[in-house]
C-alpha cells in the first residue's frame, strides 16, 4: 500500500447503535491511518432524515471515544473538508448534480413511480433483469428543460457508458460488472433528496479518500460509485470490502445470537482493549499465523489491509471472553476498581463513591483482586462475590449437594469442634489462627482433606468450593467492620447463623 497521504474514512448512519460489523470498519479504517501515517475521518450520513438521530449519532461518537478510534477529521473536531454532516452538504450535491446535467452526464427522468413499477413488473413476467429501461434516456435538452419548467416531477438519473465498470478490491481482487446490470442509476429522487451512492461518492471524492474499507454488502454498490467517479473525472480509491460476520450457527450476526451492539458489550463490562483485540482478529491475522493478543499500539504496528481474508469471520463470544480474562489480569487494579464499583452500587451492595470512602476502597480492592480472575466480565463479579454480601445459612444448608455433605458425620464432628472454639474466640478471626484451628480438627476428628475443610467452607460461603481462605477470611473480617448497605458477617456470625440454622 502507498503509504502517502493515504485517508481513509469512517461514515455510519446515526439510525441506531454502533454493531460490531460497523465497530470493525472503523477499527480497519483507524488501523491503516495508523499504520501508514495518514488520516482517519468520521462522517456521519444522516440524509436519511426520519431515522436519523441526535442521541443516535451522541452514542456513536461516544462509543467510537470509548473503544479509542478517535479521529483526525470529524462533526466534533472540523477539519479543511468541513462539514462533515452529510444534511449540512446538500448544497454541495446540487452544485455537482447542475455540472453533471450541464455536461449530459446525466439527465432527468419523468417517469412515475407507476410506470417503473409496471415497467419492473413486466420485466419480472419476461424473466428479464430488473433495470431500468432508459425511457427518458434520449428526451432532448430542449424537451427535458420545458418539461422541468412547467413543473413536472423529475429525478436525476446518470448515463451509465455503454462498458464494462472495473474496479480493483484489495481483499477480493478484480471486480468487473457489465453496464447492462448496472443500468442508469439515480442521483436524485423526485423529492430532490441525493440518493447514499451519488452523496457517499461526492463525499469520498472531495474529502480525498484514497481507500474505501466497507462491507461486503456495498460491493453491488461500487460499480455504480466508479461511474460517478468516471463521471467527474476523479481518480478511482480503492476499495476493501469486508467479509460478513456470522454467528456460530453460520447465519449473519443479530441480536438473537446475543449482544452485538458496543453498548452492550461496553454494559457487560468487556474492557475496550479486548473487544479491540477480538474485533481485528475478526477477519485479519498475524504474520506469525499464531499470536493472538495485541495491545493497540501493536496492532497499529502489525496491521496490514493486504492481510484481511475474504472468508466470513465467525463471532465467538467464548474467544471474546478469553480475550477479556487476559485484559482484566493485565489492567491496572485501580481503574478495574472504578469500572467495576457501579456494578455493586447497582446491586445495592456498594455505597455511592465518596471522596471519604478509602477504607472501604481499600477493602474493595482485595474482594476484586480475590474474584477477578474467576469472571469472563465484570458484571459478572456482584453475583461471584454474593456470599460475601449477603450470606443465607438456611438456602446452604438445605443446597443437595451440601446436605448430602453436611449428613456425614465426620462433617458434623468438624462443624462441632469449629463453632467450640469460634464461640470462645474473643478476638476477630485471622487465617493464621484458622490454619492453627484446623490443625487440631483434623488431629482431634482424624478427618482430612475434603472431610475436613467442605463443612467449614460450607458454613462460611454457602458452598464447598471457592476461594482460599487465607485469602477469604480477611475480606470477612475487614468488611464487618465497614459501613455498607449490607452487613457483612463475619466469621463468627456466620457460623452462629450456620449453626442455628
Amino acid at each position: 500500500m502507498n503509504t502517502n497521504k493515504t485517508r481513509v474514512r469512517f461514515a455510519p448512519s446515526p439510525t441506531g447503535l454502533l454493531h460490531v460489523g460497523n465497530a470493525r470498519t472503523a477499527l480497519y479504517n483507524w488501523l491503516v491511518a495508523r499504520h501508514t501515517g495518514g488520516k482517519y475521518i468520521l462522517r456521519i450520513e444522516d440524509t436519511d432524515v426520519e431515522r436519523s438521530k441526535e442521541e443516535h449519532e451522541s452514542q456513536l461518537i461516544e462509543d467510537l471515544h470509548w473503544l479509542g478510534l478517535d479521529g483526525d477529521e470529524g462533526p466534533e473536531i472540523g477539519g479543511p473538508h468541513a462539514p462533515y454532516r452529510q444534511s449540512e452538504r446538500l448544497g454541495i450535491y446540487h452544485e455537482h448534480t447542475e455540472k453533471l446535467l450541464s455536461e449530459g452526464k446525466a439527465y432527468r427522468c419523468f417517469c412515475t413511480a407507476e410506470e417503473l413499477e409496471a415497467e419492473r413488473q413486466k420485466a419480472i413476467a419476461e424473466h428479464r433483469p430488473q433495470i431500468y429501461s432508459g425511457t427518458c434516456r434520449a428526451i432532448t435538452k430542449a424537451d427535458s428543460d420545458t418539461r422541468a419548467a412547467s413543473g413536472k416531477l423529475f429525478a436525476v438519473r446518470l448515463r451509465i457508458p455503454d462498458r464494462p465498470l472495473r474496479f480493483h478490491d484489495i481483499v477480493r481482487g478484480d471486480v468487473e460488472f457489465s453496464s447492462e446490470t448496472v443500468s442508469d442509476p439515480i442521483l436524485v429522487r423526485s423529492s430532490g433528496v441525493p440518493v447514499y451512492n451519488y452523496v457517499v461518492t461526492v463525499d469520498d471524492a472531495l474529502m480525498e479518500i484514497t481507500h474505501v474499507i466497507r462491507g461486503d454488502d456495498h460491493i453491488s454498490n461500487t460499480p455504480k460509485q466508479v461511474a460517478i467517479y468516471e463521471a467527474f473525472g476523479w481518480s478511482v480509491p480503492q476499495f476493501a470490502h469486508l467479509s460478513t460476520i456470522l454467528g456460530s450457527d453460520r447465519e449473519r450476526l443479530s441480536k438473537r445470537h446475543g449482544a452485538t451492539s458496543i453498548a452492550s458489550f461496553r454494559e457487560m463490562g468487556i474492557l475496550p482493549e479486548a473487544l479491540v483485540n477480538y474485533l481485528a482478529l475478526l477477519g485479519w491475522g498475524a504474520k506469525d499465523g499464531t499470536s493472538e493478543t495485541f495491545t493497540p499500539p501493536e496492532l497499529i504496528a502489525e496491521f496490514e489491509i493486504e492481510r484481511v481474508t475474504a472468508s466470513p469471520a465467525i463471532f465467538d463470544f467464548d474467544k471474546l471472553h478469553w480475550l477479556n480474562r487476559h485484559y482484566l489480569k493485565l489492567a491496572d487494579p485501580a481503574r478495574i476498581m472504578d469500572l467495576a464499583w457501579p456494578y455493586f452500587e447497582k446491586a445495592g451492595l456498594l455505597p455511592a463513591r465518596s471522596p471519604g470512602d478509602a477504607a472501604i476502597r481499600s477493602w474493595f480492592g482485595k474482594l476484586i483482586a480475590l474474584f477477578l480472575p474467576s469472571v469472563d466480565r465484570l458484571e459478572q463479579l456482584p453475583e461471584k462475590t454474593h456470599f460475601i454480601f449477603r450470606f443465607d445459612a438456611i438456602l446452604a444448608a438445605a443446597n443437595e449437594e451440601n446436605a448430602t455433605i453436611l449428613r456425614s458425620e465426620a462433617a458434623q464432628k468438624v462443624l462441632a469442634a469449629f463453632a467450640d472454639r469460634i464461640r470462645a474466640w474473643e478476638d476477630p478471626m485471622t487465617p493464621e489462627q484458622f490454619k492453627l484451628w484446623m490443625n487440631e480438627i483434623k488431629a482431634e476428628t482424624g478427618a482430612k482433606g475434603k472431610d475436613l475443610f467442605h463443612p467449614v467452607r460450607i458454613a462460611l460461603t454457602g458452598a464447598h468450593s471457592g476461594p482460599e481462605f487465607d485469602k477469604l477470611i480477611p475480606i470477612f473480617e475487614e468488611g464487618s467492620r465497614l459501613s455498607l448497605p449490607e452487613h457483612v458477617l463475619s466469621v463468627r456470625e456466620r457460623v452462629e447463623q450456620f449453626v442455628s440454622a
